[in-house]
C-alpha cells in the first residue's frame, strides 16, 4: 500500500511539473507573439515553433542554402540577388536569402559578412561595381561568426583585395576545426570593440548563442542626411544542441544585446539572412519608394527593441522545453 501511495504522489509531481513547464513555454510563446506584432512574424515562427525551422537551421533545404562544404554549388539562378543602395552608405551585396552588406567611409569600405566561396565574386566584388563602387577598396571584413554561408568568402576578399578579416577569437578557433575555403587568421574581435574607418565607427559586441562567439554590431547610416542606427543580430537560428544551457547563453545574449541597442537608440534592423529582416520585401519596397516615403529599414526604436525579446523569449520558451 505505501509503495502504491508513493508511486502515485510521483507520478502526480512528474504530471504537475510537465503542466508547469508547459505553461511556462506558453507564457513565454505569447510574449514572444505580441513582441513580434506585424513587424517580426518571419523571426517568431521560425525560432518559437516547436520544430525550429528557417535560414540558418539547417532544416529548411533550398539552393544557397549550403552552411559547409558541399560537392559543387547550386545554379546561380537559385541564389543570386541584385545588389542595392540601401542606405547613403550601406548597400546590400547578398544573396537570395543570406545577406552581405558593405558599409562606405570617407576611407574605404567595410564588408559585413561575405557569403559562400562560390558566391562572394558575384556578389560582393561584381555587385559593388555595378553599385559604382571599387571592391579594391575594401579595407576591413567583419564576419559574424564562423558559418560557410558568412565566412567561406572572407579568404576571397583577404586575398584579391588584401582586406583585414575580423572574427571573434571563439569563432576563429570555430573555423580552424571546419572544413571548406576559410581566411587566413586576422583581427580578433572583442565585446564592445569599436571599429573606425574614415569617418564612420562600428561598435561590435560578443553576443554567444549561434554560435560560441557571434558577433552582433550597431552601424551608423544616413538616410538622405539624416541619420539612423542599425542594429545587426549576428546570429539567429537555434541550430545549435538543443540543451537548457545553450537557450540560456543565447537568451542572455539576445537580452543584453537588445538593451545595448534600445540605449543607443537603434531605430532600423538588418540580418545576415534576408527572411529574418524582411529584406525580400523591404528591398522591393526601396526601390519604389517615393520622395518623402519613410524608409522601409527604419522601423523605430520600439521595433528594434521587440526584435531581440522575441529572440530572447523564444530562447526562453526553449530553456523550458528542453530542461529536464
Amino acid at each position: 500500500m505505501t509503495t502504491v501511495i508513493g508511486l502515485t504522489v510521483a507520478l502526480g509531481f512528474a504530471t504537475w511539473t510537465v503542466f508547469a513547464q508547459g505553461a511556462q513555454v506558453d507564457q513565454h510563446v505569447a510574449a514572444a507573439k505580441a513582441a513580434a506584432g506585424n513587424d517580426h512574424g518571419a523571426l517568431f515562427t521560425s525560432l518559437c515553433s516547436a520544430e525550429p525551422t528557417g535560414p540558418g537551421t539547417g532544416r529548411r533545404g533550398g539552393a544557397g542554402q549550403r552552411q559547409d562544404a558541399a560537392p559543387g554549388p547550386p545554379p546561380r539562378e537559385a541564389w543570386h540577388a541584385d545588389p542595392m543602395k540601401v542606405f547613403d552608405n550601406l548597400y546590400f551585396v547578398g544573396m537570395k536569402d543570406v545577406s552581405a552588406w558593405a558599409l562606405t567611409t570617407s576611407a574605404g569600405i567595410i564588408v559585413i559578412d561575405a557569403l559562400y566561396d562560390y558566391s562572394v565574386d558575384d556578389e560582393v566584388a561584381e555587385g559593388l561595381k555595378r553599385l559604382g563602387l571599387d571592391p579594391a577598396n575594401i579595407k576591413y571584413v567583419i564576419v559574424s561568426h564562423g558559418h560557410g554561408d558568412h565566412s567561406a568568402g572572407a579568404k576571397y576578399l583577404q586575398d584579391r583585395y588584401k582586406a583585414h578579416v575580423l572574427l571573434s577569437a571563439g569563432d576563429w578557433d570555430l573555423l580552424d576545426r571546419g572544413r571548406g575555403a576559410k581566411p587566413a587568421r586576422d583581427m580578433v574581435a572583442t565585446d564592445g570593440q569599436k571599429l573606425t574607418l574614415g569617418d564612420t565607427t562600428i561598435t561590435m559586441y560578443l553576443t554567444p548563442g549561434h554560435t560560441a562567439g557571434t558577433l552582433s554590431y550597431l552601424i551608423p547610416v544616413k538616410d538622405k542626411g539624416r541619420p539612423h542606427l542599425v542594429a545587426e543580430w549576428g546570429g539567429t537560428a537555434f541550430n545549435f544542441p538543443r540543451t537548457a544551457e545553450n537557450f540560456r547563453i543565447y537568451a542572455a545574449s539576445a537580452g543584453r544585446f537588445g538593451d545595448i541597442a534600445s540605449k543607443a537608440g537603434a531605430d532600423a534592423i538588418i540580418s545576415n539572412h534576408s527572411d529574418y529582416d524582411g529584406s525580400k520585401q523591404k528591398l522591393p519596397a526601396l526601390a519604389g519608394r517615393r520622395p518623402g516615403a519613410p524608409h522601409p529599414y527604419v522601423i523605430g526604436t520600439d521595433a528594434v527593441k521587440r526584435y531581440m525579446v522575441v529572440a530572447e523569449e523564444c530562447a526562453k520558451a526553449w530553456i523550458e522545453r528542453t530542461a529536464s
